[in-house]
């Protein structure tokens, strides 16, 4: 009987690990509430998506990573890409529709007026009360940084706390040790993620600064001959697809086939889809059109799902305490690839531009 008693014991699931909240911590606060709470935080999620407008990606991205259980950091680091590609598009709408007001709305704006006299103050306006509204959101936003140093065993017992189940992320951070304090730069999972994000960026930005002007060139330079108005079509049906993909498709894919092989699977396709430009010059309309739409669509969310895929990897990949440095050590190196980007590009484009012109039948690839 006691062999029986001890073969179930052994079959019998493990206990779940319990830790301790140390009470007036912010972070422990912010934990507990995942604890108890295991659906979407979509109110917080709003929060960030509304901040991710005025700029600040890198501590938001931090933050969204911390205010949700693991299986939704997916669905919080694509609504900051989707909330970044929808301000991408509001802002410069704001800009067109309300800059020079007396002259667009003489009704409401006479031209004797402080927005007569200075005629791009109302979107300047617009954007700070737009900003002044954010801030005050920022007041119900629970701090995430716990507040409270390591706890070490036999240390517990004298201290008023409450136990809770612990996630991942918990257990992560109460079992850091000397690795704790580890040089960013020698941290390899983390640099790799950011060599990732920064090749992606510089793709990203050359291939934006070349799809227009390649678009728009004649067929004798190896172009397709579109209009601006085509163009802007082709962008505005792009950017409509990645609000809806990564709001509603890519967190499925991601609990589907993880981090790094969604990773993978977008940096081989995109790939394979940019040996196919070429041929395009070759397709009349309509389905020139149509062709280039499917394009535009599949490789901008392949370049959106990368990236977001970096994101969750970069924030998992250190303690919280590093995290805002981490962010804004991946920004950094993220902006200076973007700008070397539209440079080589040119560069790039004139050679093959020059080509052209020179031997005849030799199109720009």
């Amino acid at each position: 009987m006691a062999a029986g008693d001890e073969v179930a014991a052994a079959a019998a699931p493990p206990l779940p690990e319990t830790a301790y909240y140390h009470e007036g911590c912010p972070g422990c606060a912010v934990d507990r509430s995942k604890a108890l709470n295991p659906g979407v935080p979509y109110l917080r999620f709003f929060h960030i998506w509304i901040i991710i407008l005025v700029s600040c990606e890198s501590e938001v991205e931090a933050y969204a990573i911390e205010v949700c259980r693991p299986e939704h950091q997916a669905i919080g680091l694509s609504l900051v890409s989707t909330s970044w590609a929808i301000g991408l598009i509001v802002g410069p709408a704001i800009g067109g529709y309300l800059a020079q007001p007396s002259e667009k709305y003489p009704n409401l704006f006479p031209t004797n007026s402080l927005f007569g006299r200075f005629p791009y103050f109302l979107p300047c306006l617009c954007m700070s009360v737009f900003c002044l509204a954010i801030l005050i959101s920022c007041i119900w936003l629970p701090e995430t940084l716990h507040k409270h140093a390591t706890e070490r065993n036999g240390d517990c017992e004298n201290e008023s706390l409450s136990t809770h189940l612990l996630d991942s992320e918990e257990l992560a951070e109460q079992h850091i040790s000397a690795a704790k304090n580890k040089s960013l730069f020698k941290n390899w999972p983390l640099m790799s993620s950011i060599i990732l994000f920064c090749i992606v960026s510089f793709d990203d930005m050359a291939y934006t600064e070349i799809f227009s002007l390649w678009s728009e060139s004649d067929r004798e330079y190896g172009g397709l001959n579109f209009s601006s108005e085509d163009v802007g079509q082709v962008l505005g049906i792009t950017g409509a697809s990645i609000l809806l993909y990564q709001t509603f498709i890519y967190p499925h894919i991601v609990k589907v086939l993880g981090i790094i092989n969604t990773s993978r699977v977008a940096i081989i396709l995109s790939m394979a889809l940019l040996f196919g430009y070429a041929s395009m010059t070759y397709l009349s309309r309509p389905w020139l059109s149509i062709v280039v739409n499917i394009a535009s669509v599949l490789k901008n969310n392949f370049v959106v799902t990368i990236v977001t895929c970096s994101f969750i990897l970069q924030n998992n990949s250190v303690p919280q305490h590093q995290r805002a440095t981490a962010n804004g050590l991946a920004t950094t190196l993220m902006s200076f690839f973007k700008a070397f980007a539209p440079a080589g590009a040119g560069i790039v484009y004139r050679q093959g531009y020059l080509i052209v012109t020179e031997q005849d039948g030799i199109h720009i690839s």
